[in-house]
């Protein structure tokens, strides 16, 4: 399968959500493995169970080596907005994407940073 075959595949110029998770790191800080990759393994067939890998909200989910907060992980970025949570858990994982993702309404429980990364202006606009 050629590159733009794989890409329409994975729906990369349609989906709404691009889940990040930290659980796999190299000299672990936020968690252990054997927290951490369960919660990617469960994240995988949630977003499969949910249709949400091709149905009308379409998910990307990529597996983080760290994402540099080394605390209370696994952690969970979802864009867009930047949200940013703490100890995502199977539990946690679920609310997010039940409540978040599909419901609209953030977690606020684990929810400890946003960012939502508003584009820069271009120097054409300067």
């Amino acid at each position: 399968m050629d590159l733009l075959q794989t890409a329409m595949q994975l729906r990369l110029g349609t989906y709404q959500w691009h889940l990040l998770i930290c659980v796999d790191a190299t000299k672990p800080q936020c968690c252990p493995p054997e927290i951490g990759l369960p919660a990617w393994d469960y994240l995988k067939r949630r977003i499969k169970e949910l249709d949400l890998d091709r149905g009308a909200v379409c998910v990307q989910r990529t597996k983080a080596n760290c994402l540099r907060v080394c605390a209370r992980g696994p952690i969970l970025l979802v864009y867009p907005g930047g949200y940013w949570y703490h100890s995502a858990t199977e539990v946690v994982i679920e609310r997010v994407l039940q409540e978040h993702l599909l419901g609209g309404v953030p977690v606020p429980e684990f929810l400890f940073a946003e960012n939502p990364l508003e584009p820069l202006a271009s120097s054409r606009d300067l």
